[in-house]
């Protein structure tokens, strides 16, 4: 799989931008991605934090993530703008009926799509030959662009999950 996140991110962002990365438990159909990315694009660019602009970004990619993007070089974002951001994720996922919080299934890339598994299976599905150590791992915990830009997308054996799964 060859993303080249760099293109898809906005240029104009300080790399220390931070990043929310929510995963739903399923793709999006496509009706339900034209309603949610004018409803992310009017977040993002009517953000605020203590009554001033933030600059904001939002998308979907790959039809199962929901990206937040702040860049805090002109407006510090704090706990009630970031509060308004989960508010959103609530409302999408009544829109959708999706889960958006489940921080226990993690996605990977396998035959040219997003696959989820929860945590208690990657084991099994490792030792079983679904996964490999060179599949890629969707790494949501990523904070910032430039992590997000260099980790988000990583191989199993390059995430923490290596520590956790992978025999030495």
């Amino acid at each position: 799989m060859k993303v080249h996140l760099p293109n898809i991110l906005p240029a104009n962002f300080h790399p220390q931008s931070k990043v929310w990365i929510y995963q739903s438990n399923r793709l999006f159909t496509m009706p339900e991605i034209f309603q949610i990315e004018p409803f992310l694009e009017n977040f993002a660019d009517n953000w605020q934090s203590h009554g001033a602009r933030v600059k904001g970004f939002a998308t979907v990619l790959y039809g199962q993530f929901i990206v937040i993007m702040a860049d805090e070089s002109a407006t510090t974002v704090g706990g009630c703008s970031t509060d308004s951001s989960v508010h959103i994720i609530k409302d999408i996922e009544k829109m959708t009926g999706v889960q958006m919080f489940n921080r226990e299934l993690l996605a990977f890339w396998v035959k040219d799509q997003v696959q989820t598994i929860p945590m208690a299976q990657v084991a099994y599905a490792l030792e079983n030959g679904l996964l490999q150590k060179d599949t890629i791992y969707f790494n949501n915990l990523v904070t910032t662009k430039s992590d997000m830009e260099a980790k988000w997308l990583q191989p199993i054996d390059q995430s923490w999950l290596a520590t956790k799964y992978l025999k030495k």
